[in-house]
């Protein structure tokens, strides 16, 4: 009887469809570009007076966006793009990499200090000094378009680079019978 089961074939493996990394990464940049637009539309409905209801349905999306989906992205980088690229050697990339993980901080910090006002806006409350508010969103909003011109022009194009430099390395170990 054992041999028997011995014998059989396995069941198939189901595999784990998870969309690739940078995939992934690219859709969140173009989210976060999508919702720093949505915050220059909210700023620009502020102007002409109190938030009515579109203005409050926009910074209730901003708030849920950025609270929920900017951390776990940057975590996300910090964990799979940055390390590689930190142990490149490479002087001038890893100065970048440390920027970028600077500007994670940086944006934090940021969000930490716009976030109450844009869901106040969302929840309706008049007291929110719209100068001050404005700013805010505008060192938020340059600082994280800088961070994705950088990612996108070099950290993303070397992380992948190097990614599928391994992978042809792998698959030439494997076709020379390397296998363990």
């Amino acid at each position: 009887m054992s041999a028997q089961r011995a014998r059989s074939p396995r069941p198939p493996r189901t595999p784990i469809v998870v969309p690739p990394l940078f995939e992934a990464l690219d859709e969140t940049h173009r989210q976060v570009v999508q919702r720093l637009r949505d915050l220059e539309q909210l700023m620009q409905q502020l102007d002409g007076g109190d938030a009515d209801d579109d203005a409050r349905r926009l910074a209730a999306g901003i708030v849920a966006f950025f609270s929920e989906v900017a951390q776990p992205h940057h975590d996300a980088e910090e964990r799979y793009v940055f390390p590689a690229l930190i142990a490149s050697g490479d002087d001038e990339l890893v100065q970048h990499v440390q920027r970028l993980q600077q500007d994670h901080g940086w944006l934090e910090e940021d969000w930490i200090e716009l976030s109450p006002a844009l869901r106040d806006i969302s929840e309706g409350h008049g007291a929110f000094d719209l100068d001050n508010v404005r700013h805010m969103a505008t060192v938020f909003g340059t600082l994280y378009l800088e961070h994705l011109a950088l990612e996108e022009s070099l950290i993303y194009p070397e992380a992948k680079r190097r990614l599928d430099a391994g992978r042809k390395a792998e698959v030439r170990r494997l076709g020379e019978g390397g296998a363990s």
